[in-house]
């Protein structure tokens, strides 16, 4: 598999920059595509885990998010102390973990990515589930995510949720033969994440992804 082998256009990450830049006020950056291969202080959540815990009643109602035991999600992020920022990053994580769920399951359709997401957020799930199953991989090895960062928007509503990813040690497998395509580490392994997390509206408490920015080699990452 082509190390970048999963994106999106130009002009929907363009669109992306212009939202939450318009809503943070920052400035620019250069931008890349999603580079898979085959999401306040505090303590620090977990280490690693391949689906969130169902012992929560609230979550009865919530999709599957579990993923194959070959893949390894790894989420090291602060837990927020602000209730609102804990919430909407806990659910970009579920984010995240639906996206894997569904190259897994090799559906692009699948209702996990579908709860958790909209608008384009929704479209950008889609589009790399597709890439994935086109291809013929699934998800395989070690995905990390780290160095969250969580604030709250000028509008008072909407979150934004960036965070770092290395996934130096995750890899594509071939869903017919079985045959993992290994790369080496470089500066393409890390990427920056920026969702903005539309508060929960109706009889849902989730907080939706909206909006994804991937930036590709991030040097900021790099640890």
């Amino acid at each position: 598999m082509a190390r970048r082998a999963l994106t999106t256009t130009a002009a929907v990450f363009a669109a992306t920059a212009a939202l939450l830049l318009t809503a943070c006020g920052g400035g620019g950056e250069e931008k890349s595509p999603d580079d898979a291969k085959g999401a306040d202080g505090g303590t620090k959540s977990p280490a690693a885990s391949s689906a969130p815990s169902d012992s929560d009643p609230a979550d009865a109602d919530r999709p599957d998010l579990s993923v194959p035991q070959e893949l390894k999600l790894v989420f090291d992020f602060d837990q927020p102390s602000d209730a609102k920022h804990a919430a909407a990053l806990a659910d970009a994580e579920n984010y995240i973990r639906a996206l894997k769920h569904g190259i897994a399951k090799q559906d692009p359709n699948d209702p996990a990515y579908r709860f958790h997401s909209g608008a384009q957020a929704e479209q950008y799930a889609k589009s790399q589930i597709e890439a994935w199953v086109k291809g013929g991989w699934t998800v395989y090895g070690t995905d990390t995510y780290y160095d969250d960062e969580v604030t709250t928007m000028s509008d008072g509503k909407g979150v934004l949720v960036s965070f770092c990813r290395n996934q130096a040690k995750s890899y594509s497998k071939d869903v017919k033969t079985g045959k993992v395509h290994y790369t080496e580490e470089s500066l393409d392994s890390y990427l920056r994440y920026r969702l903005l997390m539309a508060p929960p509206s109706g009889a849902a408490a989730v907080w939706k992804a909206a909006n994804i920015e991937v930036i590709g080699k991030a040097k900021e990452c790099r640890r």
